[in-house]
């Protein structure tokens, strides 16, 4: 069975490494690549990718991360650090929970990979709606971009499960984006909390809960719906009140 996750490159930096990456999807089952900003794909790239220079020929470039996630329904962003930032607490999946959390979804995945020098920021993996990491050594955390891809590709192909079929569709990134945006407005309405970056932090706390709540199209919808109106009347009563 043919992956249905597609693997995201953000601002690669050498050509060498986008075609060992492409080697290793074509053995994993993997077929669609989007690069974010990528360097020019030329001779050496295609050298690396062996056999696999289709997966090359058909990968799809963008211009910004945001880009690639409008392509996707989940968005899965690689992490060589687990713990705390002044933002976000993370605790990422291991790729064995990672694969039991995918395991009968239908819609598509992305795995966001950063660059070579220092992986995702801040702001990228906030953008998440799950990160993983994979458990190294203390001494040399950091792995070699394909091989951290061969991975996560291999733990998701393991004991590969049947496809259940779904009458409903997932709700895409852009839906789930869309509630997290209003969540935002509800929150700058209530001038709540006061802290513009503990603000911050309870938008990322709501998309977390999306991305693990594997929320469907019309669920989205439904949820839209009476945050729009809270925040209408709201906005309307401080009017008032003026």
């Amino acid at each position: 069975m043919k992956m249905k996750a597609a693997v995201i490159l953000v601002e690669p930096e050498y050509q060498i490494n986008i075609g060992f990456v492409a080697r290793v999807m074509k053995n994993f089952g993997a077929s669609e690549l989007i690069l974010v900003n990528p360097p020019d794909i030329g001779g050496e790239a295609y050298k690396f990718a062996v056999h696999a220079r289709d997966i090359l020929e058909n990968a799809k470039t963008v211009e910004s991360l945001e880009d690639a996630l409008a392509m996707l329904d989940l968005a899965v962003g690689t992490t060589a650090i687990a713990g705390k930032n002044y933002i976000v607490e993370r605790a990422p999946l291991k790729p064995g929970e990672l694969k039991e959390k995918l395991k009968g979804y239908p819609g598509k995945v992305g795995l966001f990979f950063g660059r070579e020098s220092r992986g995702l920021d801040n702001r990228e993996l906030e953008l998440m709606d799950l990160t993983v990491t994979i458990p190294t050594s203390e001494a040399y955390p950091t792995m070699n971009l394909s091989h951290a891809v061969a991975v996560i590709l291999y733990e998701l192909r393991r004991e590969e499960h049947s496809e259940v079929k779904h009458s409903l569709e997932p709700a895409t990134w852009k839906e789930k984006d869309n509630l997290v945006k209003l969540w935002g407005e509800l929150l700058e309405v209530l001038d709540y909390p006061r802290d513009p970056i503990r603000r911050k932090y309870f938008r990322t706390i709501f998309r977390r809960f999306l991305g693990r709540s594997f929320l469907y199209g019309r669920e989205a919808h439904s949820l839209a719906g009476p945050l729009r109106k809270a925040v209408e009347e709201l906005r309307r009563c401080k009017n008032v009140e003026r």
